[in-house]
C-alpha cells in the first residue's frame, strides 16, 4: 500500500531546526557542565513569583482555561496602554502569525512579503496556508529593506513582515521608518512588526510603534513572553492590532490555545517588575561586555538592540562553533540563515559571559 500523500507545498517544506540542547552536548562530549547561549533565552531563568504561581495553579490543570484569555488580555492592555479589544493572546507569537496569514491571505491568489535571512516561521506558516512567499534582499550592513518592502507590495500582498529588533542581526527599525513604510503600503496590506526583542531596545521611544496604531489600522505588533519574561517553555505571545481585525481573529480561531498555567504565569510575569528590570540590566550590561570583549579579539560585532549579538570572528566560524561545543559552550552558527561566517550568542549571566569570552579567546589564540 502506498503512503498517504499531502499537498505538494507541504511535502517540500523543511521542518524548523531548533538549537542544540544542553543534554545533547553533555552526552556527546562527556561533559558535566554546559552553558547554553544559543536560543536567546532569559539568563535569569523563570521569575520566582512565576514559579510560585505555576505551583499554585498546578492542581487546577484538569479545568479548561477561560476561552480567549480575557484576564491575560486585560493585563497586557494595562501594561502596554492600549484597549484590551486590541489584544489577541496566543500559544506563542507563532500562533498569532499563523492566524494573521489564515484570515487575511487567500491561497493561490495572495502573497506574503518579507526579507531574506529572517525568522523562518513567516515562510513556514505561509507555505502551510498555501500562500505565495516572497523575500527581498537585505540592504548593506544587514539592514532590513523597509522602504523597498513597502514599495514592492501590490494589491495581492496580504502581509508584509518586519522584525525589530531583527533576528539574527539584532538591528532594530525605528518608529519613523515604520511610519514611512505604512504611508507607502496599500491600505489593505497588513504591516506586521515582530517585536519579540523590543524590551531590550534603547532608547525605547525611538522604537515605540504603539502611537502609530490609531493612524494606521493595518499595523500589527507581535510580541512574546519567551524572552524578557522568561516563559519560553510555556508558549505565550500576543498581538496588538486594530479592534476590527482582532474581532475577526477571535471569531475564527480554535478555542483554549493558551493553557491555564501559561495564562496565570504570564499575568504573574507582568506583575513582577523587579525581575523584569533585573533582566534588562543583566542583558544590557552583558551585551556591552560581550561586544567589547569580542571586538578586542578582532571580531566584527553588529550593534545589537536585542538580548544577543551577531559577530564575525577572525577564525573559521564553523570551527569556532564546534570547538566551543567541545568545551561546553553552545552558541548559534548562522549558516542556516545564509551567514556562514557569523555566529550569534545571547547574553548569559555575568559568569556565563566570562566563560564564553575566555573560551573564545583561548580557541582563537590557540
Amino acid at each position: 500500500m502506498s503512503p498517504v500523500t499531502v499537498r505538494p507545498d507541504v511535502m517540500d517544506t523543511k521542518p524548523y531546526a531548533p538549537g542544540l540542547t544542553i543534554e545533547e552536548i553533555k552526552e556527546k562530549y562527556g561533559l558535566d557542565t554546559v552553558i547554553k547561549l544559543a536560543s536567546n533565552e532569559n539568563p535569569l531563568g523563570a521569575s520566582p513569583i512565576v514559579q510560585k504561581t505555576v505551583a499554585k495553579f498546578a492542581p487546577y490543570v484538569f479545568r479548561y482555561p477561560h476561552n480567549g484569555n480575557p484576564r491575560l488580555n486585560m493585563a497586557i492592555a494595562k501594561r502596554t496602554g492600549v484597549s484590551e479589544k486590541r489584544i489577541i493572546s496566543g500559544n506563542g507569537s507563532d500562533e498569532v502569525i499563523d492566524l494573521l496569514i489564515r484570515i487575511k491571505a487567500v491561497p493561490g491568489r495572495d502573497e506574503v512579503i518579507t526579507y531574506e535571512s529572517c525568522f523562518s516561521m513567516y515562510r513556514l506558516m505561509s507555505r502551510l496556508c498555501g500562500v505565495d512567499f516572497r523575500q527581498l534582499p537585505r540592504e548593506n550592513g544587514f539592514n532590513q529593506p523597509v522602504k523597498a518592502l513597502a514599495e514592492a507590495a501590490t494589491e495581492k500582498t496580504a502581509l508584509v513582515f518586519i522584525t525589530s529588533p531583527d533576528n539574527p542581526t539584532g538591528l532594530a527599525v525605528s518608529a519613523d521608518e515604520i511610519r514611512q513604510a505604512a504611508e507607502i503600503l496599500p491600505e489593505n496590506t497588513i504591516l506586521a512588526v515582530d517585536e519579540a526583542y523590543i524590551d531590550f531596545a534603547r532608547p525605547a521611544d525611538k522604537y515605540d510603534i504603539i502611537p502609530l496604531l490609531d493612524e494606521f489600522p493595518n499595523i500589527v505588533l507581535l510580541r512574546t513572553f519567551s524572552k524578557a519574561y522568561a516563559l519560553a517553555g510555556l508558549r505565550v505571545g500576543y498581538g496588538i492590532m486594530d479592534e476590527t481585525l482582532a474581532d475577526y481573529i477571535t471569531r475564527s480561531r480554535a478555542p483554549f490555545t493558551v493553557n491555564l498555567l501559561a495564562e496565570e504565569a504570564a499575568i504573574a510575569a507582568l506583575e513582577d517588575e523587579v525581575f523584569y528590570e533585573e533582566t534588562l540590566r543583566i542583558v544590557h550590561e552583558g551585551r556591552k561586555k560581550i561586544t567589547e570583549g569580542l571586538e578586542k579579539m578582532g571580531c566584527e560585532v553588529l550593534p545589537s538592540q536585542a538580548n544577543f549579538v551577531m559577530f564575525r570572528p577572525p577564525y573559521n566560524a564553523q570551527e569556532l562553533f564546534e570547538e566551543l561545543l567541545r568545551r561546553g559552550v553552545i552558541v548559534r552558527p548562522l549558516k542556516s540563515f545564509g551567514y556562514g561566517e557569523h555566529i550569534r550568542v545571547n547574553m548569559g549571566t555575568a559568569s556565563e559571559n566570562e566563560i564564553f569570552l575566555s573560551t573564545v579567546k583561548e580557541i582563537i589564540n590557540g
